[in-house]
């Protein structure tokens, strides 16, 4: 059977999102987990050696947006590449498509860990065609560890789902804040090994990670085609190829 069914391909039009339970291999999910605290120790040291508690979106012991450092990981640049990643592409993108953005997202054991509601197009800055961010939860994931919020397309209160909302930048935290409404959205409590995915114009948000534990999880995103900045001078983020003609391709050497 596919993994992605015509239902939630339904869905994902419908209301920007679905979600895959239990769908990454055990061995590829520890090999993520492995990766992924090798790199918070690297940028731990990162930061300390600049003297600094805030790079970013990201805050020393907190919270970690960790980005684009696939090139120095064949785990992590197998599994952007797999058959499982081009499926879901398939389902959703269609016959095209591009490994754009990739990064870990990580929270610490700490109650200021939450993150705003917003559009993953919302940090884009200029109006592109939507892309696609796949969520893979490395731990199981629950509203006390702050699992990620989905609001979906009829409850968010815009006339388009193709609208990209102006965001604010909130103070301290430097998130992009997108949505002010009421609606708390949809938690995903989903097993480790699931992912969520979701559009770029949709609205997610975080709660902050009020266990003992770290909560992982990897973001890989896909487009249609090259976004590019907004003169069109260069890519925004990168383009390469995963699929074309419907067919996966090798990661880039």
């Amino acid at each position: 059977m596919p993994v992605v069914s015509p239902e939630q391909v339904e869905e994902y039009r419908r209301e920007g999102y679905f979600i895959l339970e239990s769908v990454i291999p055990e061995s590829a999910l520890e090999a993520l987990r492995e990766e992924c605290m090798r790199m918070v120790g690297d940028f731990d040291r990162e930061m300390e050696a600049r003297g600094i508690k805030t790079q970013g979106i990201t805050h020393y012991k907190k919270r970690y947006f960790i980005s684009n450092r696939s090139a120095a990981s064949p785990i992590m640049t197998e599994f952007l590449f797999s058959e499982l990643m081009a499926e879901i592409g398939r389902g959703t993108l269609g016959e095209t498509a591009y490994r754009i953005n990739e990064q870990y997202v990580v929270k610490a054991a700490d109650t200021d860990s939450k993150f705003a509601w917003h559009q993953d197009s919302g940090y884009v800055g200029h109006y592109h065609r939507a892309y696609l961010s796949c969520w893979c939860a490395l731990d199981d994931m629950s509203v006390s560890n702050g699992t990620v919020f989905i609001l979906p397309y009829s409850r968010d209160g815009r006339s388009s789902s193709d609208d990209i909302i102006d965001h604010t930048v909130e103070e301290r935290s430097n998130d992009k804040v997108g949505y002010k409404g009421d609606d708390p959205g949809d938690p995903a409590t989903v097993p480790a090994g699931s992912i969520v995915v979701f559009s770029s114009r949709t609205f997610h948000r975080s709660g902050p990670n009020m266990t003992d534990d770290y909560r992982r999880c990897y973001l890989a995103q896909y487009s249609a085609e090259p976004i590019m900045n907004q003169d069109g001078t260069q890519l925004w983020g990168r383009a390469e190829p995963i699929l074309q003609a419907g067919e996966r391709m090798n990661p880039p050497v």
